[in-house]
């Protein structure tokens, strides 16, 4: 019997996964133009693997395609952070709840916690804190709504990496990340989305302020007490 040979990752993964990393962690900073063949060069591929990364990109929301000027990185406003955000809040906190309520291990969000606390550089606990709020959602038994937020979750890192670039406040973060993992082994489901809730509206709210508007970011404690539904 004739065994099936390990599939070799593509040269268009490869260089995919290469600039999507580069932008996540900021050394391709928003605005900056990619340019197929220095690409090609950098990766030692041909043009084509390098099109067809920057096609995904640009399906992604990371990089966008102009006719005039070419393929960039996308630049980070506070629209893009209200948009993003706003479906991490709708969704993100109602997965948890899902995902704690169901009882299921919570052990690859308490490693990525303990990789981002022990992280050396900045694109490392990065990396690690996606993880985390990934380990988060993925568990909660609806695989769309996790598929949902995997599709906005390079643009929120995106937000994050140009957020933390200006002011970094990655001691605040994690300790509001240890409070939601705590919250949930605890199995407080409610708790638990309360405080990833309030995680995320912060963190925009300080690094984008004119990004809060029509009450998109507001606390579900602040809402009962106006008196809002």
């Amino acid at each position: 019997m004739t065994s099936v040979p390990t599939p070799i990752p593509s040269r268009t993964q490869y260089v995919l996964e290469e600039i999507k990393r580069r932008i996540l962690t900021g050394r391709l900073t928003p605005g900056q133009a990619l340019v197929e063949t220095d690409l090609a060069a950098q990766f030692g591929v041909s043009k084509t693997p390098v099109r067809e990364a920057l096609k995904t990109l640009a399906g992604t929301g990371l990089v966008v395609m102009s006719q005039y000027k070419g393929v960039t990185v996308r630049m980070v406003d506070a629209d893009m952070a209200r948009e993003v955000y706003d479906v991490r809040l709708l969704l993100e906190p109602e997965a948890l709840k899902r995902a704690v309520r169901r009882g299921v291990s919570l052990d690859a969000a308490r490693d990525a916690l303990t990789r981002a606390d022990r992280a050396d550089d900045t694109a490392e606990r990065s990396l690690a804190n996606r993880e985390f709020h990934r380990a988060l959602y993925v568990p909660c038994g609806n695989p769309l709504l996790g598929r949902m937020l995997d599709e906005v979750r390079d643009q929120a890192a995106l937000v994050s990496a140009v957020a933390w670039a200006a002011d970094p406040s990655w001691e605040r973060e994690a300790s509001e990340h240890r409070e939601i993992l705590r919250l949930a082994l605890d199995g407080d489901a409610d708790g638990a989305a309360r405080a990833l809730h309030s995680h995320i509206a912060s963190f925009v709210r300080r690094a984008f302020p004119e990004a809060e508007s029509d009450g998109e970011f507001v606390a579900p404690e602040a809402q009962k007490e106006d008196g809002q539904a």
